[in-house]
C-alpha cells in the first residue's frame, strides 16, 4: 500500500446505549478511532422515492490495518467524512493479509 495516497481523514463512531440519571436509555454515537483513509469507488444513482428525486451515493475507504480499526463491524460503526455520515455497508479485509481494510458505505440520509 502507497502511503501518499492515504490523504484523507476519516473518524469511526461506535453506537452505543447510555443511561442517564433516572434510567432513560438513548442511543449516541462517540468517536471510535480516526485514522488517515484512500477514497475509492465514488458513484451513486439517482432513484424516486415517495415523489422525490433521492440521490444514492456510495462510496469505499481503504485504510491500514489495525487491530482497533479490525474490530469495525457493518453493524454499530459509521464513518465521518468531510462533514457527512456515511453507514457502512460491508468490510473488506483484502483477503486476511493484514495489510489493508476496504469499508463500502452509503451516505446517511437525514
Amino acid at each position: 500500500m502507497e502511503i501518499s495516497l492515504l490523504n484523507v481523514k476519516v473518524t469511526f463512531q461506535k453506537n452505543s446505549v447510555v443511561a442517564d440519571d433516572i434510567g432513560n436509555r438513548r442511543n449516541v454515537w462517540e468517536d471510535y478511532y480516526t485514522c488517515h483513509a484512500t477514497v475509492s469507488g465514488e458513484g451513486g444513482n439517482e432513484k424516486a422515492a415517495a415523489g422525490l428525486t433521492v440521490v444514492d451515493s456510495d462510496i469505499a475507504f481503504t485504510i491500514r490495518f489495525c487491530k482497533r480499526a479490525a474490530e469495525v463491524t457493518a453493524d454499530g460503526f459509521r464513518i465521518l467524512f468531510g462533514g457527512e455520515i456515511y453507514n457502512i455497508v460491508a468490510v473488506d479485509h483484502m483477503n486476511y493479509r493484514k495489510k489493508a481494510l476496504k469499508f463500502r458505505c452509503e451516505k446517511a440520509r437525514r
